[in-house]
């Protein structure tokens, strides 16, 4: 689009204000097809309050994205990225990328060696992101996760997610070809699938659970992501 932004020109900014709380609450509200419930401005302001990761992406002065993350259990060190999403006319620029540089050096700023989140394995674009890019590690299957989510992203599927966590200084590196033992596929584009066949689309979450629930039960993890094979599996 002609005045979506390049990366460099967007900054992110701590959620201050009411004003500021309710637009970033609108904001992922718009991201995630009009659902209001997933991150309320009330939660959002307390969590912003209470010192929280609560940033907002702007365009000049134009919110087009938010992201929250709140701290784990003192001891771990860790904190759990909740929520993150920009504007349609926004992505595919890199700003996924800023904003997970953005967490990442404040929570250095606020002793944290290690981000946790939750993605659906079946969205390829995610797996890629989180597991190529910034070298994240996957650590559970979670199935149903949510439970029913009445969002416009959501509706109609099963909310299964894999939980990964990112230890900041951990470069990150892709496995050796002889340590993968095997491999589970996902759908290049399971948006579109739900759209057009939601039948299909649900075959797709019950077909990858299973091969998930069957390798972790034998002992396998998961070392890396290819865009055409999908989950890479080796030996624990």
């Amino acid at each position: 689009m002609d005045d979506a932004p390049d990366a460099p020109e967007v900054t992110i900014r701590a959620l201050e204000t009411v004003e500021e709380v309710f637009a970033a609450s609108a904001v992922l509200s718009e991201v995630w097809g009009g659902d209001r419930t997933g991150m309320p401005p009330n939660l959002l302001r307390a969590l912003a309050h209470s010192g929280n990761y609560a940033v907002g992406l702007y365009d000049g002065e134009r919110m087009v994205g938010a992201s929250v993350a709140f701290f784990a259990a003192p001891a771990q060190r860790s904190m759990h990225s909740h929520i993150t999403g920009v504007l349609a006319g926004y992505r595919s620029l890199g700003l996924g990328r800023l904003l997970k540089q953005h967490q990442r050096d404040w929570a250095f700023a606020h002793g944290v060696g290690h981000i946790t989140w939750t993605f659906d394995p079946l969205v390829a674009r995610n797996a890629h992101f989180n597991l190529r890019v910034l070298g994240a590690r996957i650590t559970e299957y979670l199935v149903d996760h949510y439970g029913a989510m009445d969002d416009g992203v959501n509706r109609g599927d099963e909310s299964d997610r894999l939980m990964v966590s990112w230890a900041l200084a951990a470069p990150a590196s892709a496995p050796r070809e002889e340590d993968v033992v095997t491999s589970v596929r996902v759908p290049h584009d399971i948006e579109a699938v739900r759209r057009d066949d939601p039948a299909e689309a649900l075959e797709w979450r019950y077909r990858v659970r299973d091969a998930f629930g069957g390798f972790l039960q034998d002992g396998f993890v998961v070392i890396g992501f290819d865009d055409e094979r999908g989950y890479l599996f080796g030996r624990g």
